[in-house]
């Protein structure tokens, strides 16, 4: 598979571009999606990370569940998937995180949550002292509909050593997220390529996830992420090209077969490049997502969130078939 790296880039895109076709023709999907990142105070502070800041940091900042409430509820668009994700607070504990999805529930009760990385959900079988499926199930009674995919980065020990040491083990991530789907919890899943990684690394991390769905069928989409350098400790390194952004989004959609949706992330990417995505095996642009935070304290000069008309423009402009979505990809509007 490592020879995908040397074919074409635009016989590759064609035969990406084909698998997508034959899924959904020529649909593309977004979401009225709203992110909210709680906090960027964590414990971690894994080195590649520009978003997180320490206790008593000038830009620390830290969100109540009133805050929380009421940043959803001002709101310009009618969201129907809230995103969340954030820092591993040292001082939070367990309840905060249930009671911030049970309040979003009572005050949002149609929009469906979308919360927690499994770097999350192992840092609060730290604090709980509960097991993974205890954590999980107590969260999905609070009113978790689902998992986003973050914290897989690089599953590549050494690279991953190295990039984020603090974070949880590649075998970690799998497992908190092989639990999650037994449990009937549906997840995304992630690669954060253009640092220290190979080739090798990229496919072998492609093939686990495969190897993960082949067993739970438990992933809805996969969103390849690239790295932005700027304010971390790899500020030396150059930005992926464009071309490297679309042979891994091609890549992913021929090995990732088995996974129904390939995201081209437009707040990593760019606008441009993302519409460019959608000839390579894309078929989701994610959403209007408001105001993006982790991506944008490294340095990204896309917009913090789209419109709606934006994005169908997008989608228009690059000759698909406009879709919105709910977060479990069942269609909602047809443009």
């Amino acid at each position: 598979m490592i020879s995908l790296f040397e074919e074409d880039l635009i016989s590759l895109g064609r035969r990406a571009f084909e698998i997508k076709k034959s899924y959904f023709g020529e649909k593309v999907y977004y979401v009225k999606n709203i992110h909210l990142n709680y906090t960027n105070i964590c414990v971690n502070g894994c080195k590649f990370c520009a978003f997180s800041k320490n206790e008593g940091d000038a830009d620390a900042y830290e969100y109540s569940i009133r805050d929380v409430i009421d940043y959803l509820g001002k709101s310009d668009i009618k969201f129907n998937e809230v995103h969340i994700v954030g820092g591993l607070h040292p001082g939070f504990k367990f309840h905060y995180y249930l009671d911030l999805v049970s309040e979003i529930k009572r005050n949002f009760p149609d929009v469906a949550v979308k919360a927690f990385s499994a770097v999350e959900i192992d840092y609060f079988t730290k604090i709980s002292g509960y097991s993974v499926e205890k954590v999980l199930n107590s969260l999905k009674n609070a009113g978790l509909d689902m998992m986003p995919g973050g914290g897989a980065e690089i599953f590549a020990h050494d690279v991953r050593n190295q990039i984020c040491p603090e974070k949880i083990s590649a075998e970690r991530w799998l497992e908190i997220v092989e639990i999650a789907h037994l449990n009937g919890i549906k997840t995304n899943a992630t690669i954060l390529y253009g640092h220290l990684e190979s080739r090798e690394d990229i496919i072998d991390h492609l093939i686990k996830l495969r190897n993960l769905q082949e067993k739970t069928k438990g992933f809805n989409a996969f969103i390849p992420l690239s790295f932005h350098p700027e304010n971390t400790f790899l500020s030396h390194l150059k930005p992926s090209t464009g071309v490297e952004d679309l042979k891994i989004i091609a890549i992913s959609r021929i090995i990732l077969d088995n996974i129904p949706h390939i995201k081209a992330y437009w707040v990593m990417l760019g606008e441009k490049i993302s519409q460019i995505a959608l000839n390579f095996g894309a078929d989701d642009l994610d959403g209007t997502i408001v105001k993006e935070r982790i991506t944008h304290s490294a340095g990204a000069k896309s917009k913090e969130g789209l419109t709606e008309d934006e994005l169908i423009y997008m989608i228009r402009s690059a000759n698909f078939l406009p879709v919105e979505r709910d977060a479990f990809y069942n269609e909602i509007k047809v443009h």
